[in-house]
């Protein structure tokens, strides 16, 4: 069993860091559906975002991903603790899985290693928030 700190005192600014990040995952796949709209769903082009590379496949993800991150800061409480540490460490190993396809032909989400460093560094935010926001029982 694990055991996460309950009630730490730095929950509420590491939960405004994951809504920060939840939000940067947000616009980048919304303004990537708007930049790549018409395009193949995975196009290998040369569209950039927020200094990230895109197509429709990756915007279309990362709306999702930052939709989800969005929710779990929003009802917050351990909620927020479970889906956080699940979905930072899914951003983080994602992120590991598209280095390994990074120069290769496997790379249809048409990524960058920018894209790979922001999101293990987004990963690790997110981890992080979920990991210290671990709220205990008042009775």
């Amino acid at each position: 069993m694990a055991h996460y700190p309950l009630d730490h005192h730095l929950r509420q600014p590491y939960r405004f860091l994951a809504g920060a990040a939840g939000l940067y995952l947000s616009l980048f796949g919304v303004l990537g559906i708007a930049m790549t709209w018409g395009e193949p769903f995975l196009h290998r082009g040369s569209d950039w975002v927020l200094g990230l590379r895109t197509n429709p496949a990756t915007a279309w993800l990362s709306t999702l991903v930052g939709l989800g991150v969005l929710a779990a800061v929003v009802l917050g409480g351990n909620v927020h603790h479970r889906v956080n540490v699940v979905l930072g460490w899914a951003l983080i190993a994602y992120a590991m899985v598209l280095l390994a396809f990074l120069q290769t032909e496997a790379n249809v989400l048409n990524v960058s290693m920018v894209n790979v460093i922001v999101l293990t560094l987004i990963g690790l935010v997110v981890l992080t928030a979920g990991l210290y926001g671990k709220v205990g029982e008042r009775g």
